[in-house]
């Protein structure tokens, strides 16, 4: 019997996430050609979703909980969530009740047949503008850098083959960035249409900085074009300044009213000197990600997990609770 992982990063839910165990367990009840499993994957979270996980553990033998020592991100706690998964066909979705779950087996369908991954596609997400705004760029991001079909779109809720999550794993870097991930192991997406739900409770958790992040994190590390795109505009720069120059020679040799102008001095120095900053500091970028990677950063610590067994290489023996 195939198993499903509904893998789930938790982080200010709390109040959510035992509304979010209780659908799929309802969903799945009734349902006799999967079997399944639940990983949650608490984000140093500052509020008692631990403790709503934990006690949930206790009479949910399904439920696998991992517990990072703090904050490291979405991403790297989602990375944890298929380390702990162990199921042909592993569900991502959010903590806050957004995602449709009653179109899970909607989302299956295609990896039944050919698809190696398949993503939610909304008509309209139910989110901030701010959000919205953050999603949009990351899409435009996602479409030069990446070069993939114009047609991708990712969303909160997306379901892949087991292999896909295993090559996945194969990245062992900080700085983790799913969607680029996911273009470099397959192209073999399908889309399935459904409606987004509204969160049940609270705000995201997103802020600018963390969209910032990301932003760096597919730039950076999937692609040298932000590299490529340094070149063309010092390229550009030399260029028009050389054509600036020979122009002002020239006028100088054939004229005898040309003024000497300070501003215009100083908003060249300015103009390129803040093209030189920006270049310098994509490489300083690039360059810092190097050597954060060098020095074997890791991409989350776990301080205990509950109902997984310690023989799991991704376990720390001594800090694995059962329930």
């Amino acid at each position: 019997m195939p198993k499903i992982s509904f893998c789930i990063p938790c982080y200010r839910s709390e109040k959510t996430i035992s509304a979010v165990i209780a659908e799929i367990e309802q969903l799945m009840a009734n349902e006799q050609r999967y079997s399944f499993e639940i990983v949650c994957v608490v984000d140093g979270s500052p509020d008692n979703v631990l403790g709503v996980l934990t006690e949930l553990c206790r009479t949910k033998d399904f439920l696998k909980v991992v517990n990072f020592t703090k904050n490291f991100g979405q991403a790297s706690a989602r990375m944890a969530s298929l380390r702990f998964a162990s199921g042909d066909f592993l569900v991502c979705l959010d903590d806050d009740g957004q995602c449709p779950l009653d179109h899970v087996f909607d989302l299956l369908q295609p990896l039944e047949k050919q698809a190696d991954v398949a993503i939610a596609q909304y008509p309209q997400k139910k989110q901030s503008a701010f959000k919205n705004f953050g999603s949009k760029v990351n899409e435009k991001m996602i479409h030069f850098l990446l070069d993939v079909d114009k047609n991708f779109q990712m969303s909160n809720f997306y379901a892949m083959k087991s292999f896909i999550a295993q090559q996945i794993l194969t990245y062992h870097n900080p700085y983790p960035y799913i969607t680029g991930l996911l273009v470099q192991s397959t192209r073999n997406f399908a889309y399935v249409p459904m409606e987004e739900r509204c969160r049940l409770s609270g705000t995201s958790g997103y802020t600018l900085s963390k969209l910032i992040n990301l932003w760096l994190n597919g730039a950076t590390n999937f692609s040298v074009r932000p590299l490529r795109m340094a070149d063309l505009l010092g390229v550009f720069c030399a260029v028009f300044g050389f054509g600036l120059g020979m122009t002002s020679i020239f006028q100088k040799l054939f004229s005898d009213n040309i003024q000497v102008g300070y501003t215009s001095i100083f908003s060249a120095i300015f103009f390129v000197g803040g093209i030189i900053m920006l270049l310098l500091g994509i490489i300083g970028e690039y360059v810092g990600r190097i050597f954060v990677s060098m020095n074997n950063s890791p991409q989350y610590v776990i301080k205990s997990v509950f109902n997984i067994d310690c023989k799991d290489a991704a376990c720390d023996s001594s800090s694995c609770q059962k329930k």
